[in-house]
């Protein structure tokens, strides 16, 4: 068995797995899942989690790596079947346990790597009341300057009538490879705009969301609960991923950067990287509230 530890407070309950990425097996209120959880008697597939951090980068990057301040870094594949690497290695790698309380927990880890990165990250996870607080920090080590991001990718429960309350002003169109096209007004993709509570489209769905304020909610209107989520303004994107309304999840990831953002031009607000030297951190939080 993998070995997870727990923290508790009052009827919340939630299990780190240190050796998947520090990611989460369970977010729980009672018997009510919050999160999805992992299958029965665990697995080695971080992607079966609950949830996962990315770092140092979210999501994909194209071209076997980026071009930063003239020199060519090269990044390999990391996940079997997948072209681009993707998400960073913090969420595959083992972390240490720093620290364990009834109601929190401390974790880090020092990475050499991948590519050019060598970096030390920090997540802390806490239960305070009715909600689960998480922050994440990257610190980066490497003796060069280096674009730096970071993403929390919950995997939630996807029932019938589930529905996401999600503002945004933009949504990035998708190309076959799963990399980004363009930035469109939401308001042009009826079926992805969720500026007031919304059930999910039935198809397929895997787009960042721009011009979001960090707020967001999403509602099991079945078991009369619901999550308010809020990040911090490092997070400035989210992106939502569910196959189709027959899937048993629904993934809302607030992350700091859009997709290939390495490979997409200036450090800008539709970028969003952020460019650390060296001894400079990074840091994001979010906030998952019972309703």
């Amino acid at each position: 068995m993998t070995r997870t530890i727990e923290i508790r407070n009052g009827d919340l309950s939630a299990e780190i797995v240190p050796s998947l990425g520090a990611g989460l097996a369970r977010f729980d209120r009672g018997r009510t899942p919050l999160f999805r959880p992992w299958p029965d008697g665990g697995s080695t597939n971080p992607f079966d989690l609950a949830c996962n951090l990315l770092l140092p980068w979210s999501n994909r990057i194209s071209g076997g790596g980026f071009t930063f301040d003239n020199k060519f870094h090269e990044l390999l594949p990391n996940v079997a079947g997948e072209p681009f690497p993707i998400h960073g290695n913090g969420f595959s790698s083992e972390w240490d346990v720093d620290s364990l309380m009834p109601d929190k927990a401390r974790l880090s880890l020092v990475s050499e790597g991948p590519g050019p990165y060598r970096y030390r990250a920090e997540v802390a996870y806490a239960l305070t009341g009715q909600a689960l607080d998480l922050q994440l920090q990257v610190l980066n080590r490497a003796p060069i300057r280096l674009p730096f991001g970071l993403g929390i990718h919950p995997w939630f429960p996807r029932t019938a009538l589930t529905t996401l309350h999600a503002p945004a002003s933009q949504v990035c169109l998708e190309l076959p490879s799963h990399l980004p096209d363009r930035f469109e007004d939401v308001g042009t993709c009826p079926n992805w705009d969720f500026a007031t509570p919304a059930a999910l489209p039935s198809g397929w769905i895997n787009n960042a969301f721009a011009g979001w304020a960090g707020v967001a909610s999403i509602c099991w209107p079945e078991q009369n609960c619901g999550l308010r989520i809020e990040a911090s303004p490092a997070l400035s994107f989210y992106l939502v991923y569910s196959p189709s309304q027959v899937s048993d999840f629904v993934c809302f990831e607030p992350v700091s950067h859009v997709v290939d953002a390495h490979n997409r031009g200036s450090v800008d607000k539709w970028n969003g990287l952020s460019v650390l030297g060296p001894g400079e951190s990074l840091v994001a939080g979010c906030s998952f509230a019972v309703m």
